[in-house]
């Protein structure tokens, strides 16, 4: 008999009263965006200028998530960018010296003495004043050599030592060298999507494009330099040992020291060693604070290995100058005063508070391995591309309309249930896309366009279906029991496929292709729930009022 059970219609019902509240806040997209942003900046302790009205412009207790729009919409900051990757190279010899030099030192009795010696940026060259020991020497230094961590690099290792006369030169292996590059890129590209969400913008579109370029898309920034300011700074912490302090820049450092100037004060300039003590890829935490005297400031927090390291140094150098070093100028180079356990310290210097909580970002965020040359910058207005979005708007609306008019004319009293079924799965299709957070792209629309096209198609099988029936002479309700009964086979056949395509889309593509698959899996999902189940119970619900002792379709 055509029923349907109380509790399937109550959760049919519910289930269609929840999507079209959850696509609700669409149909007031500026005022519920407001609203989000207002309260996001409540949350973050900021007060004034009207957040408690824009806060209070959409109500608590509503859905308040909403369709994020996509750079073609929406406009926003576009920027490609190049990881400079020998960067890496040069950190990776610089940072050797301190562990040859003590592993040599050990056995000073066999080499004699041991002394750094000017070298290219890739290289480190130690001469030993024992030139007959130098094959040993030269064997030391390889046990300091560890296999290289790739599919590539299988039984190489991560350096290649070799001999010019009484100097060993260290280099990097070509094995390791591949397998660093691949690591930076990889690195750069999770930093930097981690320092634009800590930002809170809306769906960035972050890729890997080539060997070591990266992709970063991210609708409604204001700008491509705000962006930049976001990401480009590579906000590499390091603790040094000072040296000495001078004004002249362009004096000899010395060999295996460099000289940098002072954040703080003007024509100061600090001679350090090159090799840091600890850096900033030890850091678990930085926040923004304030110091002694009320000045913003950023404390910091290092893993057990850093706290380990900086312990132990500021244990040994009671009364001598460290510095701490943020890309390339010393922010601070306080007296050890004694020893400091527990890996927390302060970082001062002439901040703003709004220097200290980007510092804080970018430090929590991680430092980039290598600096990024911006190839590319455009700053995009949602003007751009407009005929194309009014054409999709466009074509939404007549591919709606025709559709409309098309069931109505072919079936009508029941193609105008399975309109009303329609306009539930456009909005159920919106209510999906808010409560996953998606991104809607000039190619979603396309598969929302498509989809309006396909969601009827279940609902006319079924409707021929029940037309066969009646033919046989069955009854109404029997003729719709059955026209459901065996169009089910079909229509999940045909949806199941299509959705294994976008699926296949979604996994193998990426941007505009991944948006058009989105809508397009959605947007079959809704369509076989409003087809199979709204339909049915409009249709139950309407033919147990009438009870009509024959039916057209």
């Amino acid at each position: 008999m055509l029923q349907i059970d109380g509790w399937k219609r109550v959760l049919i019902l519910l289930t269609c009263v929840v999507g079209l509240a959850l696509a609700l806040p669409n149909a007031f997209y500026p005022r519920v965006e407001a609203h989000n942003d207002a309260v996001a900046d409540l949350e973050a302790g900021l007060s004034g200028n009207g957040l408690e009205e824009l806060a209070a412009g959409w109500p608590s207790w509503m859905p308040s998530g909403l369709v994020n729009l996509g750079l073609d919409l929406r406009g926003g900051a576009h920027l490609l960018a190049e990881v400079q990757v020998s960067d890496v190279y040069e950190a990776r010899i610089k940072s050797m010296w301190p562990e040859v030099r003590d592993l040599l030192r050990e056995e000073r009795a066999t080499i004699g003495t041991i002394r750094l010696q000017p070298s290219p940026v890739d290289e480190l060259r130690v001469k030993i004043s024992k030139p007959e020991a130098i094959q040993e020497a030269a064997s030391l230094v390889r046990g300091l050599a560890r296999p290289v961590v790739s599919l590539t690099g299988a039984g190489a290792t991560d350096l290649q030592v070799s001999v010019d006369g009484d100097t060993i030169v260290v280099q990097l292996s070509e094995a390791e060298k591949l397998a660093t590059d691949e690591r930076t890129v990889q690195q750069a590209l999770e930093i930097v999507r981690r320092r634009i969400d800590e930002v809170g913008t809306r769906e960035p579109t972050i890729q890997r494009q080539g060997a070591d370029r990266i992709l970063i898309q991210v609708p409604g920034i204001g700008s491509a330099s705000e962006l930049k300011d976001i990401i480009g700074t590579t906000a590499q912490l390091t603790f040094n040992p000072v040296v000495g302090r001078g004004s002249n820049p362009d004096a000899s450092a010395g060999i295996g020291n460099e000289i940098l100037p002072s954040l703080d004060e003007e024509g100061v300039y600090y001679t350090i060693e090159s090799a840091p003590v600890v850096t900033g890829e030890e850091l678990v935490d930085a926040q923004p604070t304030y110091d002694q005297n009320g000045r913003p400031a950023v404390n910091f927090r290092f893993n057990p290995t850093g706290a380990r390291k900086f312990g132990d140094y500021t244990a040994e150098n009671i009364g001598s100058p460290f510095a701490i070093v943020l890309d390339g100028e010393v922010v601070s180079a306080p007296t050890i005063q004694s020893h400091i356990p527990g890996g927390s310290g302060i970082i001062t210097g002439r901040f703003t508070v709004e220097e200290t909580t980007n510092l804080a970002v970018l430090l929590r965020a991680g430092a980039l391995p290598a600096g990024l040359e911006f190839l590319e910058e455009r700053t995009i207005g949602p003007e751009l591309g407009q005929d194309s979005i009014e054409a999709g708007r466009i074509a939404c609306i007549v591919a709606f309309v025709a559709v409309l008019v098309f069931m109505f004319l072919s079936y009508g009293t029941f193609g105008l249930f399975a309109n009303i079924a329609l306009i539930i799965n456009v909005g159920l299709i919106f209510g999906l896309l808010s409560l996953i957070g998606a991104t809607l792209t000039l190619p979603g629309i396309a598969g929302i366009v498509l989809t309006i096209g396909m969601a009827v198609d279940a609902n006319v099988l079924v409707f021929e279906r029940i037309r066969e029936e009646l033919k046989t002479s069955k009854g109404p309700a029997r003729a719709i029991d059955l026209g459901y009964e065996k169009a089910l086979s079909a229509i999940l056949d045909a949806n199941i496929t299509t959705f294994i395509t976008a699926v296949i889309l979604f996994a193998v593509g990426s941007g505009p292709v991944r948006g058009f698959a989105i809508t397009l899996g959605l947007g079959i999902m809704t369509s076989v729930f409003t087809a199979i189940f709204v339909t049915r119970l409009i249709i139950v619900m309407w033919f147990e009022r009438r009870r009509p002792k024959t039916i057209e379709v």
